[in-house]
C-alpha cells in the first residue's frame, strides 16, 4: 500500500469534490475529483493556484491511504441535473395539477426545497469531515439553511399566525398544551404506598432516560474534553433550578437533578463518550479501496469502518493559555446552554407536545451539524492564521441557536420576563463577578505583574554587569597603575 503525505483532512475543496475510497485529503486531489478523475503522478503536489494543504498539528493522528478512486467517490453532478430536469419534466408535461391551493402551495414548497437540497449536496462547499462521505456533511448544511430559513419566517408572524401556521405541518399542533411537572412527591422510599413504595423513581424512569445518555455521549464525541462536558452537564442543572418558576417541567426533584441527571444519565454518557475518543485517538487510520481488500472479512470490515472518522485531530481547548482561548471556551459554554434552553422553550412557545416528531428531529438537526461545528470553532480558535474565518457550518448554527431565542422573545415575553427569585439571582451575580475577578487576574493583573517582574530582574541582572565590568575595569587599571610606578622606580634606581 502507497504511503501518502499526512494532511489534514478540512483542506479546502471544491463543493463537488470527494474523497477516494480511502479518503484521501489535501489539496493535491481537489481538481482531479472536481472532474472525476484523478492524475495518481501528481497527488504529492498540490495544483498552481490552489491552496496549499494544511499543516499537520502535533494533535492530529497520521493517516495512510492508498488513494483508490470509485464511483461512490466521484462528483455526479450532471446526473443530479439530468435526473432533476427529468422529474420537472414529468410534471411539467405528464401529471395533471390539482385543484387544491393548499395542497399545491404545500407541494410548491417542498419541491423547492429539494432543488436547493440539490443544489447544494452537488455544489456546496466542503466542511471539515469527509466520513461517510462529504455529500453527507453538505446535505446537513443546506437542510441548515433552510431550518434557518423557516425560523427567520416564524419570526416575522404575529404569535397567533406562527402558531396556527405549524397546523399546515401537522394539523395537531397549534393547541395549547400543559407541560408536565416532574416535582411532587420527592420522597425516595414512599412507606404511604405498601404495593410500590419506589414509585417516584419508576415514574422519573421515561424515554428522557436513555435519551439523556445518548445526547451526552454525543455530546461528549463533540466537545471532545472531560471538564467542558461537566461544566456544561452541572451548569443546564442550576439553569432549571433558576428557571423552574417559568418553565414547571424544569421542577424536578433533587435527585432527579444530580442523581439521576448528572451522576446516572449525563455522567454515564460522558465516561463512554470519552472512552471512545480514547479508542478513536488510538485507532489506526490506514485506508485501503474496497476492491483492493482480497477477504470478505477484510471488504465488511471497509464498510463498517467507513463510518468512522477518516483521521483524528484531539482537541486541546487550554482555556487558560490567552484570553482569545478562555473568551472562545465561555463563548462555546454559552451557546450550548442556550441551546438547551431553546429545546423547552420552543415547544413551550410553539405548542408543539414533548415527543413529537418535530422535537425529535430538531435533536436529529443538532446531532449532525453539532460535530462540524465544534470543529470549524476549534480549527478557528486554535490556528487563526491559516483559518481566517469562521466555518460555514459554525455561523449558520449559531445563527439558529439566536433566532430560535429571538422566536422564544417574541412569542412569550410575559414567561421570559418573570422576575428571578431573589436568592437566585444572588447565587448568578456571585457567579458572574468571580468569573469577571478571575479574567482579570489571570490574562491582566497577572501578566502585568509577570512582565514587571520580568523587567525588574533583567534590570537587576544588567546593574549587575555594568556592576562587576567597573570593578573588573578598576581593578585592571589599579594593576597597571602599580605595575607603572614599580618601573618608573627602577629606573630611577638604575
Amino acid at each position: 500500500m502507497s504511503v501518502l503525505a499526512m494532511a489534514k483532512p478540512e483542506s479546502k475543496r471544491s463543493g463537488s469534490a470527494a474523497l477516494p475510497m480511502g479518503g484521501r485529503s489535501g489539496a493535491a486531489v481537489e481538481e482531479p475529483l472536481i472532474n472525476g478523475t484523478a492524475d495518481s503522478q501528481n497527488q504529492h503536489q498540490a495544483p498552481a493556484g490552489k491552496p496549499k494543504p494544511a499543516r499537520p498539528r502535533t494533535t492530529e493522528c497520521e493517516v495512510f491511504d492508498d488513494g483508490t478512486i470509485t464511483f461512490f467517490w466521484r462528483a455526479h453532478t450532471l446526473t443530479v441535473l439530468f435526473i432533476l430536469t427529468c422529474a420537472l419534466v414529468y410534471v411539467t408535461l405528464l401529471e395533471e395539477t390539482p385543484q387544491d391551493t393548499a395542497y399545491n402551495t404545500k407541494r410548491g414548497i417542498i419541491a423547492s426545497i429539494l432543488v436547493f437540497l440539490c443544489f447544494g449536496v452537488t455544489q456546496a462547499k466542503d466542511g471539515p469531515f469527509s466520513r461517510p462521505h462529504p455529500a453527507y456533511w453538505r446535505f446537513w448544511l443546506c437542510v441548515s439553511v433552510v431550518y434557518e430559513l423557516f425560523l427567520i419566517f416564524i419570526l416575522f408572524q404575529t404569535v397567533h399566525d406562527g402558531r396556527q401556521f405549524m397546523k399546515y405541518i401537522d394539523p395537531k399542533l397549534g393547541v395549547p398544551l400543559p407541560e408536565r411537572d416532574y416535582g411532587g412527591n420527592c420522597l425516595i422510599y414512599d412507606p404511604g404506598n405498601a404495593t410500590d413504595p419506589f414509585h417516584n423513581i419508576w415514574d422519573k424512569m421515561d424515554g428522557f432516560v436513555p435519551a439523556h445518555f445518548l445526547g451526552w455521549y454525543i455530546k461528549t464525541l463533540m466537545i471532545r474534553d472531560w471538564w467542558m462536558c461537566m461544566i456544561i452537564s452541572v451548569m443546564f442543572e442550576f439553569l432549571e433550578y433558576s428557571l423552574e418558576h417559568q418553565l414547571p417541567n424544569f421542577s424536578e426533584c433533587w435527585w432527579d437533578h444530580w442523581i439521576m441527571d448528572v451522576l446516572v444519565c449525563n455522567g454515564l454518557g460522558i465516561y463512554c463518550g470519552m472512552k471512545t475518543l480514547g479508542w478513536l485517538s488510538m485507532k489506526p487510520y490506514q485506508w485501503q479501496g474496497l476492491w483492493n481488500i482480497p477477504t470478505y472479512k477484510g471488504k465488511i470490515k471497509r464498510i463498517a469502518f467507513q463510518f468512522t472518522p477518516y483521521s483524528w485531530v484531539k482537541f486541546e481547548w487550554k482555556p487558560a493559555s490567552n484570553l482569545r482561548r478562555w473568551l472562545a471556551v465561555l463563548g462555546i459554554i454559552f451557546m450550548f446552554l442556550l441551546a438547551e434552553l431553546n429545546t423547552f422553550y420552543l415547544k413551550f412557545v410553539l405548542w408543539m407536545p414533548p415527543e413529537h416528531y418535530l422535537v425529535l428531529l430538531r435533536l436529529v438537526f443538532f446531532v449532525n451539524v453539532g460535530g462540524v461545528a465544534m470543529r470549524e470553532i476549534y480549527d478557528f480558535m486554535d490556528d487563526p492564521k491559516f483559518h481566517k474565518k469562521l466555518g460555514q457550518q459554525a455561523w449558520i448554527v449559531a445563527a439558529i441557536t439566536v433566532t430560535e431565542f429571538l422566536i422564544v422573545v417574541k412569542y412569550d415575553p410575559h414567561t421570559i420576563m418573570l422576575p428571578i427569585p431573589f436568592f437566585v439571582t444572588q447565587c448568578w451575580f456571585l457567579g458572574i463577578v468571580l468569573i469577571l475577578t478571575w479574567t482579570l487576574w489571570r490574562f491582566f493583573i497577572r501578566d502585568i505583574t509577570l512582565r514587571y517582574k520580568e523587567t525588574r530582574r533583567r534590570k537587576q541582572e544588567g546593574l549587575g554587569e555594568r556592576t562587576n565590568g567597573t570593578s573588573s575595569q578598576a581593578t585592571t587599571s589599579g594593576r597597571s597603575k602599580l605595575n607603572g610606578s614599580g618601573d618608573s622606580t627602577r629606573q630611577r634606581k638604575s
